[in-house]
C-alpha cells in the first residue's frame, strides 16, 4: 500500500463479514487497526511482520473488528465501548440466516438448500458453527478524541466518528494526509440502522470527514480511496439521509 501501510485479510471469511486489517510501520512501534473475526489466531499468521513492540486499536467495538484483539499485550479502544469487550455480549453471526431480514439484501446470494456459512473453509478439523465466539477482553488504554497514537517517527490523531456505532474512530495522519476510518466511510453501504446506530451522530461524522484534506482513505471494509471518492460518498450519503 506505500507509506509503511500492509492491507491483511481474512481469505475464507465471506467479504460481508471480512473487514481491512492495516499493519502501520513506525520507527519505535507498530500498529494494527482491527484484528478481523478471531475465526484464526491473526498474531501468528503476521509473524513475519513483527519484529518491534506491536499495539491494536480497534476502530470499534462490531466482531468483525475485534476478533483478535486480545492476542495483543497494548489494546486500544474508544472509551465508550472499551467496556463492552469484557464480557463480549455483541452479535456475532457466523451464518447468513442468523441476519435480520433488514440485512439480506447486502448479504451474499444462498442457494435454496445450500450451506448459509459464511466461510468458505473452516478454522480447524471438527469445527462447528456453534463454537464461534469473541474472546472478551480489556482494552489497556482507553482513547477519547483528540489523542494521540504515537508511533515514533508517526503519529496519529484519534477522531470520535460516531454514528455507526457510538464509539467508532479513525486515526489520522496530518503529514501523509491517510486516514484509516473504521467502518465510519468505506466504498460500499454504509450501515447506520444497526441497534447503537445514529443517524444525527452520522451526518455530523459526515460533515466532520468533508473538511478533512485526506490523500487516501483505509476504510474498514472495500478498496482504499482519494479524497475525491471520499467527497462523492459523503455527498451521497449525505443526500440520501437529510431527504
Amino acid at each position: 500500500m506505500g507509506e509503511g501501510v500492509t492491507w491483511i485479510w481474512e481469505p475464507h471469511v465471506s467479504p460481508f463479514i471480512r473487514c481491512n486489517i492495516w499493519h502501520v510501520r513506525g520507527r519505535d512501534r507498530d500498529l494494527i487497526i482491527d484484528t478481523g473475526s478471531g475465526l484464526s489466531p491473526l498474531r501468528s499468521a503476521i509473524a513475519d511482520l513483527i519484529d518491534k513492540p506491536l499495539g491494536a486499536v480497534a476502530t470499534h467495538i462490531h466482531y468483525d473488528h475485534v476478533g483478535g484483539l486480545h492476542e495483543f499485550d497494548e489494546r486500544m479502544m474508544h472509551e465508550i465501548e472499551a467496556p463492552r469487550m469484557n464480557p463480549y455480549r455483541e452479535f456475532h453471526p457466523i451464518r447468513a440466516d442468523d441476519f435480520p431480514k433488514s440485512f439480506h439484501a447486502y448479504l451474499p446470494a444462498i442457494e435454496p438448500g445450500a450451506d448459509d456459512l459464511l466461510l468458505d473453509a473452516l478454522p480447524a478439523p471438527k469445527w462447528k458453527p456453534g463454537d464461534y465466539s469473541i474472546e472478551p477482553t480489556t482494552p489497556t488504554r482507553r482513547l477519547i478524541d483528540g489523542d494521540v497514537v504515537d508511533l515514533g517517527d508517526r503519529a496519529f490523531e484519534v477522531m470520535h466518528l460516531p454514528g455507526h456505532s457510538p464509539g467508532s474512530i479513525g486515526l489520522w495522519e496530518p503529514r501523509t494526509g491517510i486516514l484509516f476510518s473504521g467502518d465510519a466511510i468505506y466504498d460500499g453501504p454504509l450501515l447506520d440502522m444497526l441497534p447503537d446506530s445514529s443517524v444525527p451522530d452520522y451526518l455530523r461524522t459526515m460533515e466532520r470527514l468533508r473538511s478533512l484534506p485526506v490523500t487516501v482513505v483505509h476504510g474498514g471494509h472495500e478498496p482504499s480511496f482519494a479524497r475525491d471518492r471520499m467527497i462523492a460518498l459523503i455527498d451521497t450519503y449525505l443526500a440520501s439521509r437529510q431527504a
